[in-house]
């Protein structure tokens, strides 16, 4: 009888990297959201609504003045049952908890599950870049993963939501009517990667229904 030969370790298997492991009762693991004018009135609005024990991670890019201190994770958790906090270099996402990206610094999201901040060159004019987040969402949870464009002017994301589409996540952009300001979502739309376009007060409706519904489905 042949004994089939037992696979021994191999010395490059150490350096696999780490892949996250799904969170239990959610279909996606990470939404990604992108703002610039008017952000912070549309970002509470969207979080005030979404249930304590809403089971993905959440993380934002808001453009902001790199030469002040953001309050913004401050206003924020006055408006929202979840935790919210300004992201940290080596930060691990966890199910219910907003990371905000902080002034002059690029959030990223790797596959282990961890989060990189870069102070590399501005992408179209900005830092944070949406584009360079949700690119790194992208290829880091693939079909797992949800990007949110809201209100802003410029085209910050429109890029990077063709990286979320083609690894299979799915793509929601806020409708003219209750954007403040379109040049985002307008761009985002243009793009044709947008699956749901949506008023700002469906947008949090929506992603319980996709995140949390859609395990029961």
């Amino acid at each position: 009888m042949v004994q089939q030969a037992r696979r021994t370790r191999e010395p490059d298997d150490l350096d696999l990297p780490m892949i996250a492991r799904p969170f239990p009762g959610a279909a996606f693991d990470v939404v990604a959201m992108a703002a610039s004018a008017g952000g912070i009135a549309a970002l509470g609005r969207v979080l005030a609504d979404l249930p304590p024990d809403f089971p993905a991670a959440i993380v934002v890019v808001q453009h902001l003045d790199p030469r002040h201190r953001s309050l913004m994770a401050d206003i924020l958790r006055r408006r929202t049952e979840l935790a919210v906090v300004q992201a940290s270099e080596g930060d691990r996402v966890v199910p219910g908890t907003v990371f905000i990206a902080p002034p002059d610094r690029h959030l990223l999201v790797n596959s282990d599950g961890t989060l990189s901040l870069t102070q590399s060159e501005l992408v179209h004019f900005v830092r944070p870049s949406a584009d360079l987040l949700f690119e790194s969402v992208a290829a880091s949870y693939k079909d797992r993963a949800i990007a949110v464009v809201l209100t802003g002017t410029g085209s910050d994301g429109s890029m990077g939501i063709g990286a979320i589409k083609k690894m299979g996540g799915t793509v929601i952009a806020q409708d003219e009517r209750s954007a403040e300001f379109y040049g985002m979502p307008a761009a985002a739309i243009k793009s044709g990667n947008a699956d749901f376009i949506l008023p700002l007060e469906e947008i949090p409706s929506a992603l319980v229904t996709l995140i949390m519904k859609g395990m029961a489905q």
